[in-house]
């Protein structure tokens, strides 16, 4: 197709969207008759007529109909291909403003925000660390990062990674643990409630496709997790937790697993977005550098 033959179609689907030719030229920034004599052109190459004119109004008709869907969608992607292609020999800049999680946050986003940073020093970034749903909207936020499922399927989402969720106890409980065999004896020990969480004292373990669902009786109950893991840390009782949050401590013999045989729900990590036809490189690539960072963790 000629490149004419390009600007014809513009021409047409301006037609279509406004509903006249003086309008599709006032949107054009061109004369009334060079939109007319283009359409004109465009309907000699094809040999089917797409408009009916009038004194009063411009009508399609049905071959235009079709025709209109997919110049539409010709014009739609070549807008995309020419924005990405922009974005792609662009460097970050500008300030990124985003909201996660408290816990997640700390241990994964707030290394990422560093590492981005020193990345790309001609951006800034506004992290709001919150365990509160925000409106991204309302808030002006370009990028959310959502920790568990997402309750709205239809937002704009791209997955960042999983997490395991660990029934853990202060290594000062070793004997109590140890005497553990199946799920329902843990509600013989304190358990620390995370009310945080959609459901915080019911849980479901699975060990060799045998699932077992058991329900706690709090002692504490707490609103945040790293509140949750301080309480378990002195010893106060057992909880879940996720990985993300425990890492260290497992690792040193602080924090140890309670049943580790049988295991929990996998967690998943979201970057939620406003919806948007095209989000600026900053975004992606912050995004980019996030799902290594929690690639590296899970290692």
């Amino acid at each position: 197709m000629e490149p004419g033959s390009i600007r014809r179609l513009t021409y047409f689907v301006s037609v279509v969207e406004t509903g006249s030719f003086t309008a599709a030229a006032e949107r054009l920034g061109i004369t009334k008759a060079v939109v007319s004599q283009q359409v004109a052109r465009l309907e000699q190459e094809l040999s089917t007529t797409l408009l009916i004119r009038t004194t009063r109004k411009v009508q399609i008709t049905d071959a235009g109909k079709i025709f209109y869907e997919h110049c539409a969608s010709i014009l739609r992607e070549t807008e995309e291909a020419f924005a990405q292609l922009a974005a792609a020999v662009a460097k970050p800049s500008g300030t990124l403003k985003l909201t996660v999680p408290f816990d997640y946050g700390i241990s994964v986003v707030v290394p990422a925000i560093a590492a981005f940073t020193q990345l790309y020093p001609d951006c800034k970034v506004d992290a709001v660390l919150s365990d509160n749903t925000l409106d991204i909207v309302a808030n002006n936020i370009e990028v959310a990062i959502r920790v568990g499922w997402l309750a709205d399927t239809r937002l704009q989402a791209r997955k960042i990674g999983t997490f395991r969720q660990r029934l853990v106890a202060s290594s000062s409980m070793q004997s109590h643990v140890d005497r553990l065999k199946k799920p329902e004896e843990i509600t013989a020990l304190p358990f620390i409630a995370n009310t945080a969480l959609r459901d915080p004292t019911e849980w479901q373990f699975t060990l060799n496709e045998k699932q077992q669902r058991v329900e706690v009786q709090p002692c504490i109950s707490l609103d945040a997790t790293l509140a949750v893991r301080e309480a378990v840390r002195e010893g106060a009782g057992i909880s879940v937790l996720p990985d993300f949050a425990i890492s260290e401590d497992l690792h040193s013999g602080r924090l140890i697993p309670v049943l580790p045989q049988w295991t929990l729900p996998v967690g998943e990590i979201y970057a939620v977005f406003p919806a948007s036809r095209f989000r600026p490189i900053k975004v992606r690539s912050f995004i980019d550098l996030l799902i290594k960072k929690d690639k590296e963790r899970s290692a």
